[in-house]
């Protein structure tokens, strides 16, 4: 969440970078979250006041009670007694005017960083890389839908996914199923000289998704089960934030590196005949997340790493690719900034999606209440958190299967993936 003091000093400030989002409805939330810090101000003041006067009035009936005048004394102690049941009413107040400011604080999106684009939607997303291993024409072979190239090799089988779990579940078979594996542990290996691999659990606390910006505005696009105040994660980012929620960590030990694969659950509510053919968009699949926790400096560097990392990744398996940067009116609920690396898909003729890397400022270490403390300072600061998807499993899968499909119908496995495909380097027809 954004910083209440920082709002409450500078609130013409934040007004303007919040505008830079092209979300009105947004001001709005600034201005109650300020209305709601104001009372709660007026409150503490008001408290204090009655605990003085109750202190005040405290010593007098000591005062009264020696001197032998008990009838003053009572008369004073029936004041005391009034002004504590205003101070209960005042505490009472205290509880929902908090919830409020709590409520509202937790809908407030991050603000932007200076340097991005400002701009309304994902059409004006500028590409600051690219187009990179982009041919400039693709034979017909390669212009045919992975669904349909997978489903002909056998190795991707949907319509019994479906009468597993349901519409939008896919379900990869024999080489198909060892491609998406193969893929899991390239991006791992990639990462292993400077990230601790970690399996988190893939069911999170209510905290948990609170603390990276999922909850409350996401809710109704993760899977949860409400009789264990549980949910299934959408991205390994949450549980990976919250390994040091509520502790205070070493300036000398930033920044901190994780990478995870982990399955992923997300409803997709409203995506209904937006992309949902073949492995495009699904409701289960498989990603490798890094993430990093970073002194505020020490954030842009690591950005810049993150980026470098997942661009070589997917650049070493062969696909068309370009990196954009997000502009203010599409970033994502918690992000600072971000980058998103596409690869282009000739059968679907479109560009996909692979990996959105974002800096999140102190936005979630403000939730999670992740501390850092500078060597030789008193006090404690919040970290920064950043975190990229190394390889997301559906579609670059989908790419794979439409960029290196050959004339016979078969799909050659890029280079760089054979070491663990068990001696497949091409997947024929059967």
């Amino acid at each position: 969440m954004i910083d209440i003091r920082y709002l409450r000093s500078d609130p013409e400030t934040v007004r303007e970078l919040m505008a830079r989002r092209n979300k009105p409805e947004l001001i709005g939330l600034l201005d109650e979250a300020l209305g709601f810090d104001g009372r709660m101000r007026e409150i503490t003041a008001e408290r204090d006041a009655i605990r003085q006067q109750v202190n005040e009035l405290s010593k007098q009936v000591g005062a009264l009670r020696r001197s032998g005048d008990d009838k003053a004394a009572e008369g004073l102690q029936a004041e005391s007694r009034s002004l504590g049941e205003k101070e209960q009413s005042l505490a009472a107040e205290t509880d929902e005017v908090t919830a409020q400011l709590k409520d509202v604080l937790l809908r407030l999106p991050n603000i932007p960083h200076a340097d991005v684009v400002v701009g309304s939607d994902d059409s004006q997303n500028p590409i600051i890389t690219g187009p990179n291993n982009l041919p400039a024409t693709f034979p017909a072979h390669q212009r045919v839908a992975h669904w349909d190239t997978a489903t002909a090799l056998g190795i991707l089988d949907n319509e019994r996914a479906v009468k597993i779990s349901g519409a939008m579940f896919t379900m990869q078979r024999g080489a198909g199923a060892t491609l998406a594996r193969a893929l899991c542990q390239y991006a791992l290996d990639c990462n292993a000289d400077a990230f601790e691999e970690i399996r988190p659990p893939s069911l999170v606390s209510t905290a948990t998704l609170t603390a990276t910006g999922q909850l409350p505005k996401f809710a109704d696009d993760a899977y949860s089960m409400s009789k264990d105040d549980l949910w299934c994660i959408p991205t390994a980012e949450a549980p990976l934030t919250s390994i040091h929620a509520g502790e205070v960590l070493a300036e000398a030990d930033l920044p901190i590196r994780y990478m995870a694969h982990s399955s992923c659950y997300r409803r997709e509510a409203g995506s209904a005949g937006r992309d949902t053919r073949g492995m495009l968009r699904s409701h289960e699949f498989d990603k490798v997340e890094i993430f990093s926790i970073a002194t505020p400096e020490g954030a842009p560097a690591m950005l810049t790493e993150l980026t470098t990392r997942v661009e070589r990744v997917i650049a070493n398996l062969g696909l068309p690719y370009r990196i954009i940067e997000i502009c203010t009116g599409d970033m994502g609920q918690s992000h600072h900034r971000s980058f998103d690396v596409e690869v282009y898909a000739p059968g679907c003729d479109a560009w996909l999606e692979v990996s959105s890397i974002s800096w999140f400022s102190d936005y979630q270490a403000r939730r999670g209440d992740i501390r850092m403390k500078r060597t030789g300072q008193k006090g404690t600061e919040f970290a920064h958190t950043l975190n990229a998807s190394a390889l997301a499993v559906p579609r670059v899968w989908a790419a794979i299967m439409e960029n290196f499909r050959q004339e016979d119908g078969s799909v050659a496995i890029p280079s760089v993936l054979h070491p663990y495909m068990r001696g497949t380097t091409v997947i024929h027809p059967k």
